[in-house]
């Protein structure tokens, strides 16, 4: 999946008439977070964080959910946004109703609203979209990335030395060998190259990879609805996508890379140490 800077193609004709619904209904479901973006929400258990998440992502999909299923109504629903690993066979809308929802609640802004339709386990198309600054991204197998209709290209760059590269925090209760295995990879980026940006969520970074902004993105571990939709965004770019070892990327892999392709080589030697 997506191991080679174009997805081998999926799509059909009518793909890219999908994808312009489901960007519309993306950016309408998107607008009822912006309204409830403000002040930092409190909370002081994890039972009062969990309620403060889980209503931020029922107000996204109370509109979002039905508009895909009449886009889709034999596609099947992936309810569950940190679950990884393959899915059956048939076509899926992987949705994140808030990417970045924790910094949302601490009215920081790296936050967008995704989704991607997954069609025998190769995305087919997605849209992201940013309501603070009102950009989508989107991404269709075989037709290219665009933001607002003009197309991406990921960077030119050949020297890690001279790169920004970023990384990503999966979830916050993972495993202590993931976090040990995270905490090591930067050290090692921050020797080799130029600056290392370390922020959540990761479709933000991803999208900043396939704009040519920063030159390539990891992370260790990760659910399909964090990786799928920056994914495709970037091998549509022309970015290369790999696990972290330079190994074709699936749903089932451990870790992820996305980068230009001039220092993908660099960026896998140096994850691997």
């Amino acid at each position: 999946m997506l191991e080679t800077t174009q997805n081998t193609s999926v799509a059909t004709s009518s793909d890219a008439e999908l994808l312009a619904e489901t960007a519309i209904a993306v950016r309408a479901a998107s607008s009822v977070l912006r309204e409830r973006f403000g002040d930092v929400v409190r909370y002081r258990t994890r039972e009062e964080l969990m309620e403060a998440l889980a209503a931020n992502d029922d107000s996204v999909l109370d509109i979002l959910r039905p508009r895909l299923e009449a886009l889709r109504p034999d596609a099947r629903w992936v309810t569950e946004e940190l679950e990884g690993g393959a899915l059956p066979a048939g076509e899926w809308w992987v949705v994140d109703p808030v990417e970045g929802n924790v910094d949302h609640l601490h009215a920081l802004p790296e936050w967008a609203v995704t989704a991607t339709l997954v069609r025998d386990n190769q995305p087919v198309l997605t849209a992201i979209h940013l309501p603070l600054t009102g950009e989508t991204y989107t991404a269709l197998a075989g037709g290219g990335a665009h933001l607002d209709g003009r197309p991406l290209h990921v960077s030119g760059t050949e020297d890690l030395g001279l790169s920004i590269v970023a990384t990503s925090q999966a979830r916050p209760d993972e495993d202590e060998k993931v976090v040990r295995r995270v905490g090591s990879s930067i050290t090692e980026m921050l020797l080799a190259a130029l600056v290392v940006r370390v922020a959540v969520p990761a479709t933000l970074h991803l999208v900043n990879v396939a704009a040519g902004r920063i030159d390539a993105f990891w992370q260790f571990a990760g659910g399909r609805a964090d990786l799928l939709p920056g994914a495709l965004l970037v091998a549509e770019a022309g970015g290369r996508i790999s696990d972290a070892e330079g190994r074709p990327w699936t749903l089932g892999s451990e870790s992820f890379l996305a980068a230009a392709p001039g220092m993908h080589a660099d960026a896998v030697a140096t994850l691997s140490r």
